[in-house]
């Protein structure tokens, strides 16, 4: 008797993008803890106000752009391989869609709130140690701008789930 493997397409593009954040969350991570930039992003973080912003964009990116995208693989292959419901047409669309928009949404999101984080905890920095010895009335006109691209990625990233949900809802309670 030949046993027959079947495979997720969608559970494979989600790992695929999964390891290619996380080869990104590592450059990150050597950017933070290695002497590579002057003042150095731990000290940013180490810091505070501002600084949070490069925190929490940081383990958001982890949390969402790689853990969530690995997991949402689980949901696929569970829904092509275990339950045999394939995605064409509509659903393939829907796929492409939760694929493409959860992916850059997570990424632009949480990038620029590093970027942010960044610019606004070393310009409040004192300058004896790389900063720019800013107010924070100051940073605030320099960060400010960041605002709203950030909340259209995360409007974005959070269109793709639904639409991605959306597709695997129709798919489960179809028929195989």
């Amino acid at each position: 008797m030949v046993e027959t493997i079947l495979t997720s397409k969608w559970a494979n593009r989600f790992i695929w993008a999964a390891i290619i954040q996380g080869g990104i969350a590592f450059v990150i991570t050597m950017l933070i803890v290695l002497p590579f930039l002057t003042p150095s992003p731990s000290r940013v973080i180490a810091s505070g106000s501002a600084g949070t912003w490069f925190f929490v964009g940081y383990i958001s990116y982890i949390i969402v752009g790689v853990i969530a995208v690995a997991v949402t693989a689980l949901f696929y292959q569970h829904l092509e391989v275990h339950l045999r419901r394939t995605y064409s047409g509509f659903r393939n669309v829907l796929a492409w869609l939760h694929f493409i928009l959860m992916n850059v949404g997570a990424a632009g999101a949480t990038w620029l709130l590093m970027v942010a984080g960044y610019i606004g905890g070393t310009a409040l920095l004192p300058t004896a140690v790389g900063g720019g010895g800013l107010s924070p009335g100051e940073v605030h006109q320099l960060i400010g701008g960041y605002v709203e691209p950030i909340g259209y990625f995360i409007i974005l990233g959070g269109l793709g789930v639904l639409l991605g949900g959306i597709g695997y809802i129709i798919g489960y309670i179809q028929k195989p």
